[in-house]
């Protein structure tokens, strides 16, 4: 399995997972900062979660920006599939083990500072903003947008 397709399998596993868990999530999410974190999640008393895939050993190895990601949650966690090398990851970050069915926490996510109220509320806007647009491109593809975000 290619290194795209074992991502999108974790992705998916990972937001069954925090579905089952009253989370509310979209992939490849934007940040002001101009990162793109790979799963942003919602809790309902508006937490937010980013969840970093990591699909193999050289993938982690070779990327790591996802420390830029911490100043943009209240949670943080990485996701991989099974057989990953687990000893490579922080041993102070959230963890999930996934494939395309489902997934288990192996670590609580990890806290870090609470976000500023602006910004949580920024977050929660380009949420909704962007779901908007996603289900708007779903039903009708042939739409043209402008100011994608």
């Amino acid at each position: 399995m290619s290194d795209g397709a074992a991502a999108r399998a974790v992705a998916r596993g990972a937001q069954r997972l925090l579905a089952r868990l009253g989370w509310t999530s979209l992939p490849e999410f934007p940040l002001a900062s101009g990162r793109r974190a790979d799963l942003l999640a919602l809790s309902g008393d508006s937490r937010v979660l980013i969840v970093e895939i990591k699909s193999s050993a050289a993938d982690f190895r070779a990327d790591r920006k996802w420390t830029e990601y911490l100043e943009w949650c209240d949670l943080f966690a990485f996701a991989v599939p099974e057989g990953f090398p687990l000893d490579l990851l922080p041993a102070g970050s959230g963890l999930m083990v996934a494939d395309a069915y489902d997934a288990a926490i192996r670590r609580d996510f990890a806290a870090g500072p609470a976000i500023a109220p602006a910004r949580r509320k920024a977050l929660i806007l380009r949420f909704a903003k962007l779901a908007g647009q996603r289900l708007h491109r779903l039903a009708d593809p042939d739409m043209q947008q402008e100011g994608n975000s």
